[in-house]
């Protein structure tokens, strides 16, 4: 993994803006290097129980493309993940 070192600010990370570095605050997370190594399914879960709100799932996408590219992925829009997240929810709901 060659994770990013260079970035010091949430809000440096691509699709993070103002209302996602919020929410990353909820969850503890305040510096990009915290997100190395999350499970962006388990924030997501964690961000609903603490808000008390179902979130658009779309919020798994932004924090997928957001560990990934801080774990050294390229930087890619958030709505590149949507369909990997569709089939994992998928497969998951399957399952049970």
């Amino acid at each position: 993994m060659n994770v990013r070192t260079d970035i010091k600010e949430i809000n440096e990370i691509p699709n993070i803006g103002p209302a996602m570095t919020r929410d990353l605050a909820l969850l503890n997370i305040f510096t990009p290097s915290e997100l190395i190594g999350k499970d962006p399914y388990k924030m997501y879960d964690k961000l609903c129980q603490t808000t008390g709100t179902k979130h658009d799932p779309c919020v798994i996408d932004i924090f997928i493309s957001a560990v990934r590219f801080m774990e050294g992925e390229p930087s890619r829009k958030w709505w590149y993940y949507t369909s990997e997240r569709k089939t994992k929810l998928s497969q998951e709901r399957s399952r049970k």
